[in-house]
């Protein structure tokens, strides 16, 4: 045993001065971690804090909030519900995170667990589920029942290892290019929309300069404080109107009044047949777990020293702390759907630094833009929005999946999964990739000969066959109408 693991971490902290760079400081303090699962874990005795940690819990609560808006609009646009709730109901998922779970589980009790973020992916299907006879608390149910499932399996990392790094560098491409075009095109249709189309060139091009420069010197970590805050700035000193609407105060708390019959979502308790409706959807929410945490936990292992691998994300107990937050949320009136939070894990890994620190940081800049109110305001304009997704989340994604392409071999299986995920969706491509990899029909032949059946197309042929199920079962399969 090494006395890396035998020595306390207290024990083993050097000052920084006594380290060449800041980076050697930061790989050290990864190196001599070692975070108990599932007991106490406390600041200052099993982990500091740092400067670096500000940069992943800012990025965190601008994508916070963010994403919840989304999934909440999903949401009630079909039920016809108003602004007003969709701002009430954001508030009230930011306190549900930050006080039940992200300070509490990835802060205190399992630091190798990653905050439990939002689905992204699932907003989309949001108004296929309601026009089925969804509910939104059933999908909930469902998909934290499932989850756990997964978790209890041990599927989320069975799943993880059957994913060559030809796959995984082809899925985070797709991820990375079809995000940062929609982030820049949204971006410009902002501006456009306000007759102000220059605000958007000039937003853009300081930021590739930026990005750009902050690469040359390895500080790519301050990406998100310093892009934002230029954007913020050139933003205001060209004219674009802004103002604060959000007001300070403290969201409705109580699920009866949620789940009211003429309150809250308006929709009471949900009964056996909106279960029944949500449950292939809930299948492929889950479903779509394994790529995105796979995607996240390579991030850690791309940016992290190789002794640092007690501190790398646990896919199966990320799995088990969203499925319990994702049940505990719904059953309280939130309408977040739950997956790995990925704006971040993704710029805690660009600047070296654990999850523990940050998801306590995370967890306090969600209270404080909540009761407050104005932070929301500023996360949710266009050019501090945008240019921190393009810059914390979409432009390392692409990095990191050239960067897992470079050996000749995983080249096919890449360019494979992106033509897959851009002819129906990266779940589907994942799925349909994996089984020929791992078939040895493309990408390193050598390695899908030498799987055993269960791995090499047992799991992989299942997995396809019960997600291609699904998906034409609710009809996301171009061409096909939904069986059900």
């Amino acid at each position: 045993m090494s006395d890396a693991t035998t020595q306390s971490y207290r024990s083993q902290r050097r000052p920084r001065r006594s380290f060449d760079s800041r980076t050697a400081y930061l790989e050290h303090e990864l190196s001599i971690m070692s975070p108990k699962r599932w007991r106490l874990n406390l600041p200052f005795r099993d982990y500091h804090f740092e400067l670096e940690d500000l940069v992943p819990a800012l990025a965190a609560t601008i994508g916070k909030i963010v994403m919840v808006a989304a999934v909440v609009a999903a949401f009630a646009g079909p039920l016809g519900l108003s602004s007003e709730f969709v701002v009430e109901n954001v508030r009230f998922e930011m306190l549900i995170a930050a006080l039940l779970f992200v300070i509490l589980f990835s802060g205190l009790l399992n630091p190798n667990a990653n905050l439990a973020g939002t689905h992204g992916p699932m907003i989309p299907l949001i108004p296929l589920i309601i026009g089925a006879g969804g509910h939104p608390m059933a999908l909930g149910i469902m998909v934290g029942l499932f989850g756990l499932l997964l978790s209890i399996t041990k599927g989320g990392t069975k799943l993880m290892s059957l994913t060559s790094e030809g796959v995984r560098g082809g899925l985070l491409i797709y991820l990375g290019a079809v995000g940062l075009f929609s982030q820049v095109k949204a971006l410009n249709g902002w501006a456009d929309g306000i007759g102000m189309g220059h605000i958007g060139f000039a937003v853009i091009f300081s930021t590739v300069l930026m990005y750009a420069l902050l690469a040359r010197f390895k500080m790519r970590w301050l990406s998100i404080p310093l892009g934002s805050g230029i954007a913020l700035a050139i933003a205001l000193l060209l004219g674009a109107p802004f103002e604060f609407v959000t007001e300070p105060g403290i969201p409705h708390l109580s699920p009866s009044y949620w789940w009211g019959a003429d309150t809250g979502w308006q929709m009471g308790w949900p009964e056996l047949h909106h279960f029944v409706a949500v449950a292939p959807f809930a299948i492929l929410a889950v479903a779509m777990w394994s790529p995105d945490f796979m995607g996240h936990r390579v991030f850690q292992e791309l940016n992290y020293p190789e002794k640092a691998h007690r501190v790398l994300m646990n896919v199966d107990d990320t799995m088990a702390v969203a499925s319990v937050r994702q049940t505990v949320g719904s059953i309280l009136g939130g309408g977040n759907l739950t997956s790995s939070w990925g704006t971040y894990m993704i710029p805690a890994a660009i600047a070296k630094r654990p999850i523990p620190a940050g998801a306590v940081l995370t967890g306090v800049f969600c209270v404080i833009a909540a009761i407050w109110g104005y932070p929301m305001d500023l996360a949710v304009w266009a050019p501090v929005l945008r240019v921190a997704l393009i810059v914390g989340v979409f432009l390392p994604l692409l990095e990191a999946g050239m960067q897992m392409t470079r050996d000749p071999k995983n080249c096919q299986s890449a360019g494979i999964v992106i033509f897959a995920s851009a002819f129906v969706n990266p779940v589907f491509g994942w799925s349909l990739t994996m089984l020929l990899d791992n078939l040895g029909l493309i990408g390193d032949k050598e390695r899908g000969n030498s799987l055993p059946h269960l791995d090499r197309w047992i799991i992989p042929a299942l997995t396809f066959i019960i997600l291609v199920g699904t998906m034409a079962a609710i009809g996301m399969l171009p061409g096909i109408p939904a069986l059900l």
